[in-house]
């Protein structure tokens, strides 16, 4: 039985094909349109996912949508109408775009589906609609390794829930308890997002890394001014601070005058009290997380925990309930934000709405290791790489993997394109630029030169699963890069004193670590595993790094910049190449050496990302 999921029309649109409880593919539209976040209907993931598979639109037993529109219509209307006369302005301008366009969205979906195919189908009976909240709940449990579990979601918010309880019991799945909007965590993480002058629903991630530098102390502010937080992690906003529910800001004049200044203006240079406000927003998160956590514990009884939901991306939140021990078991979904809810709602309509029964996942998951994406043939890589001018050269893999290891080795910075492409928003092996993590310039390098982003952001390990121990404060797997822990003691460097006395960003250049590139400045790392099961190339660079360094570790960041979604194609991760200052470009069998390459052309590239 096939089954299309489909998240549109918010950001990061994806759709997502299944044949029964298999994951054929999966995939964002931003990938194929190069357009970041992209919220439009995902009909190139629809077109990629049914080639995948291998057959014809007819074939499609059910189309299934991530949300119910208007449900969010009905939120919509009545938060404007509990605030009246209030964001009288913002509702003027908003209903009339919901009544010409998002309000009779099945119309549009449908339309957008028959555009796709070009097929005389009828699609209305096949066209279905789960909740958000379900959706990333059925994403979470269903792909998990458990037969039952506790499934936690966290977000900005769905229709009208922006935090839920679920209990996952072999294939029937039931949401028991929500928090609904104006209330959320999501929003209340966006709203410093803003503040601190990064986007919304982009950036939420650099606050994430930002804090660090910061010392907690709004913390108590945050507390006794903007939310409510009971023993059971159930929480209420004070909406007098907040202005995201008539108008177009996150937050009002009461926000600026209790924090004693506006948001930072976004690009402006950043200081300690943004880092500060982004420490204290980060523990109050922590705080709630754990709290949510420890109530579902107590409440369900169960041993197993599966998280979705955009805040379930927050990894450092991930680490402290990890360490915590509430429950013997954490799993979450890669692709936990609205483009995971593709996934989702197909499984939800799988399991729930047509009662077909779930099977234990034979590996560690039912995720593939999140390669859901496109995979290029060695014909389709040569006639693009050749079209666009580039000189490369073909070897066989146990030579790429020495040639590359020893670049490594030798502080060359690769981008490394190899199988399918990952689904969500990490790069895990597969669309990554990669790096030797024992260099104490390499963090502050990439990110100026090749990522074009901000000094203080921490890139990823990448180890053997086999090594973990041996590295890092953490036994369990990591496979998707969405938990942080300590480097053991034993690999750190003590700090001398005037190290310890630096303040903020100073203490970016100070090498904490036999790792000092994957070691942020609290000594840790946000951790991604490998297995020779899962990616075997990956993890057969990693053994060849270890053999010729005694280093089980890599630097992986996603292979993009700043901007720009995570390269696809060859022709993407050329242009990306030839554009930053990587060294060497791995696409499967071929290499391609920056020395090689036509001058003009790289001009040409690196005039496009405006390099000095």
């Amino acid at each position: 039985m096939y089954i299309l999921g489909i998240s549109a029309f918010y950001h990061d649109s994806a759709a997502c094909l299944i044949n029964d409880e298999t994951i054929v593919a999966a995939a964002q539209e931003e990938r194929f349109t190069r357009k970041k976040h992209d919220d439009s209907f995902p009909a190139n993931a629809i077109q990629y996912c049914v080639t995948q598979a291998g057959i014809e639109p007819e074939n499609i037993d059910a189309i299934v949508f991530y949300d119910k529109p208007f449900m969010k219509f009905e939120r919509l209307l009545e938060t404007y109408l509990a605030f009246a006369p209030r964001g009288f302005t913002h509702f003027s301008k908003v209903m009339p775009i919901w009544l010409k366009d998002k309000l009779f969205q099945k119309t549009q979906i449908l339309k957008e589906i028959e555009n796709t195919f070009e097929k005389n189908i009828d699609w209305n009976e096949k066209l279905l609609f789960s909740e958000h909240h379900l959706s990333h709940a059925a994403s979470a449990y269903y792909p998990s390794p458990f037969q039952r579990a506790a499934v936690l979601t966290l977000d900005g918010v769905g229709e009208w829930s922006t935090t839920s309880l679920a209990l996952g019991i072999e294939n029937d799945l039931k949401v028991y308890k929500e928090i609904h909007f104006p209330h959320s965590i999501g929003l209340l993480y966006s709203a410093f997002t803003y503040y601190t002058g990064f986007r919304v629903n982009s950036g939420e991630y650099k606050v994430m890394g930002l804090a660090p530098y910061g010392e907690p102390r709004f913390y108590k502010l945050i507390k006794e001014n903007l939310i409510d937080i009971k023993e059971d992690g159930s929480f209420h906003l004070n909406m007098d601070y907040f202005d995201y529910c008539t108008g177009f800001t996150m937050v009002n004049e009461n926000f600026n005058k209790l924090f004693g200044a506006p948001p930072r203006k976004p690009e402006s240079d950043l200081t300690n009290r943004e880092m500060d406000i982004a420490a204290s927003i980060q523990k109050v998160t922590e705080e709630i997380i754990v709290k949510l956590a420890k109530g579902i514990a107590k409440e369900t009884q169960e041993e197993n925990l599966c998280m979705a939901g955009g805040v379930a991306l927050n990894c450092v939140a991930n680490g402290v309930l990890l360490r915590e021990g509430i429950f013997k078991n954490i799993w979450i979904q890669p692709a936990s934000g609205d483009a995971g809810g593709s996934l989702g709602a197909a499984l939800a309509a799988y399991h729930l709405m047509y009662r077909k029964p779930r099977t234990a996942a034979i590996t560690q998951d039912k995720m593939q290791g999140s390669f859901l994406g496109p995979k290029f043939e060695e014909n389709e890589i040569k006639t693009a790489l050749s079209a666009l001018g580039a000189h490369y050269e073909k070897n066989k893999f146990q030579e790429i993997i020495q040639i590359t290891g020893k670049a490594l080795a030798n502080g060359k910075a690769i981008g490394w394109m190899q199988g399918r492409m990952e689904f969500g928003p990490r790069s895990l092996g597969a669309r990554s630029i990669i790096a030797d993590p024992r260099s104490p310039y390499v963090q502050k390098q990439l990110n100026l030169k090749v990522k074009f982003r901000e000094s203080f952001r921490p890139f990823a390990p990448s180890i053997m699963r086999d090594k973990l121990n041996e590295w890092f404060e953490l036994d369990v797997d990591s496979p998707y890069m969405l938990f942080v822990a300590d480097v053991v003691k034993s690999k750190c460097h003590k700090m001398t004193n005037e190290e310890n006395a630096l303040f903020g960003i100073d203490k970016l250049n100070v090498a904490r670590s036999e790792v000092p590139a994957v070691t942020h400045v609290d000594y840790s790392a946000r951790i991604h595993t490998v297995d020779k099961e899962t990616n075997p190339y990956f993890y057969d660079l990693l053994k060849y790094f270890y053999e010729i360094t005694n280093c089980p570790i890599l630097v992986n960041t996603s292979f993009n910049v700043r901007g720009e979604p995570i390269v696809c194609s060859p022709a993407d991760a050329f242009r990306c190449f030839m554009g930053t200052e990587l060294d060497v470009l791995i696409i499967d069998n071929f290499v391609l050496h920056k020395e090689d390459q036509d001058t003009n052309l790289r001009n040409n590239y690196e005039d496009k990302y405006d390099l000095d």
